[in-house]
């Protein structure tokens, strides 16, 4: 209540002898599964992205982002409520994202304080009755099947023209008078699971990457898959490389499309930018892009992504902050950075305390160049997911070296690698003796963090309701 009375007295300039700034607008956009590479300001030379990459160029680019849990369900969880998976125990077929965790998440927060909150795209997560209403002014969620809807007049539109009709929509109905809060969830790039195609585009992009050859990972060779644990080489991410990338030229139609849909986010982006200028609100309004998680094109013999490999946790981030100071301008940030760290960070940016329950750290201070004393130099991931043919796994990441064990295998499994020296995680140094020292570091490590973050894993499925 006293943060939305003093978000209300800054709007109506109620205080004496204090020019206090009003508080910006903040527009979250979370595409899905999109890997980190997929930017020309990340160094490829072949995705177009240029309104992502003028993004990048007005704001801070965060090199080293990444996901605790690569699922797009419980990714988005720990997005809105800066909690690790085994905090908030949420993830697909789970009971929803309890009350005591939803009350504190960033749309609650900034809806109590004064802002006019929203939402567009993919929700993607399981919440109790009511959540939805008190997070969000405006809710409009929507889902890629099929990513191409019927309109009134009998014609078709691809899903991410409508979810950016439905973000301008949002921002031309706010008023200078009350900061807003839009988030902006693309279904895109996300492949439709079954279909033949998988990756369907808008008609603007038909004609990008019709000359382009995309080169295949390093990793994607029988060989190598072969070395693999027997529960990977029969998991579902490899009937899902069956589906996507075991042919030569399958492979260069299904990146193509990849690649496609990604030129259409970027294309809202530009929409959503003019947008802003035109009602003299882009220099009001912080603009975060982010995904919820990575993606294999292949990598390992693998699509998709569940793993804790780097393809699979590791996202872009930018952040654009028109009060950054002007040398920031294109810089970027190398310090590890989670998408728990989203939450704190808008909760920062709109002014407000932030929960001493979050798990993740405000980022603003990267903004204006600041370097804050003890920043993390590992973080814990993990995937709880419950499916036979997706096991479940649990690491430390730290600035040299990935851990994973494979908890539930019996044996156990456990992988270590050098990812500065061997960026492809090739080498598994787990039975290596030169990095047994390090090895028992990362396993304590680990299970320290496990127990942080809620201990042991423990199911939290729904339950089944009892037969009449």
């Amino acid at each position: 209540m006293i943060q939305r009375i003093t978000l209300a007295l800054i709007l109506c300039g109620t205080f004496s002898n204090v020019q206090a700034a009003p508080p910006p607008n903040i527009i979250l956009i979370v595409a899905d599964d999109m890997r980190y590479d997929m930017l020309g300001a990340a160094g490829n030379r072949v995705i177009q992205t240029p309104n992502l990459d003028a993004l990048a160029r007005d704001g801070t680019r965060f090199r080293n982002m990444f996901v605790t849990t690569a699922i797009c369900a419980a990714s988005r969880a720990s997005i809105l409520t800066g909690l690790y998976e085994r905090t908030h125990g949420y993830t697909f077929r789970n009971n929803p994202i309890a009350a005591k965790h939803w009350r504190h998440s960033y749309p609650v927060l900034l809806k109590q304080a004064g802002y006019r909150t929203g939402f567009v795209g993919k929700f993607g997560v399981g919440v109790e009755d009511g959540a939805t209403s008190q997070a969000f002014d405006n809710f409009a969620p929507l889902d890629q099947n099929p990513y191409f809807k019927k309109q009134a007049d009998g014609s078709q539109k691809h899903l991410t023209d409508i979810e950016g009709d439905r973000a301008i929509e949002f921002v031309n109905s706010c008023t200078a008078k009350q900061p807003f809060c839009l988030s902006l969830s693309f279904n895109a790039p996300h492949a439709t699971d079954g279909a033949p195609q998988q990756y369907f585009w808008t008609p603007a992009s038909d004609g990008l990457y019709k000359d382009a050859v995309f080169p295949v990972p390093k990793t994607m060779t029988d060989e190598f898959f072969q070395r693999q644990p027997k529960f990977l080489k029969e998991s579902e991410s490899r009937i899902r490389f069956h589906w996507r990338f075991d042919e030569p030229q399958k492979y260069q139609t299904m990146v193509r499309g990849y690649y496609r849909m990604i030129s259409d986010i970027d294309r809202v982006v530009g929409r959503l930018r003019e947008t802003l200028q035109q009602r003299g609100l882009d220099q009001q309004t912080v603009i975060l892009f982010t995904a919820d998680n990575g993606y294999f094109l292949g990598e390992r013999g693998m699509a998709d992504k569940w793993y804790l490999y780097e393809p699979s946790v590791r996202v872009p981030l930018i952040v654009f902050d028109p009060r950054a100071k002007s040398e920031q301008l294109g810089k970027t940030v190398d310090q590890t950075c989670l998408n728990v760290d989203l939450a704190p960070t808008i909760v920062d940016l709109a002014g407000l305390t932030i929960p001493d329950g979050y798990q993740g750290r405000s980022l603003r201070p990267f903004l204006n160049g600041d370097k804050p004393s003890e920043w993390r130099t590992d973080f814990f991931y993990e995937h709880l997911f419950e499916r036979a043919n997706i096991p479940k796994s649990e690491g430390v990441r730290n600035e040299r070296f990935a851990y994973i064990r494979w908890f539930e295998q019996k044996p156990l499994v456990e992988e270590l690698y050098d990812h500065q020296a061997d960026p492809d995680e090739v080498h598994n140094l787990i039975d290596d003796p030169k990095y047994s020292e390090t090895l028992e570091l990362l396993r304590k490590r680990t299970t320290a963090l496990r127990d942080q973050y809620g201990g042991p894993f423990v199911s939290n499925l729904k339950s089944e309701k009892p037969a009449k």
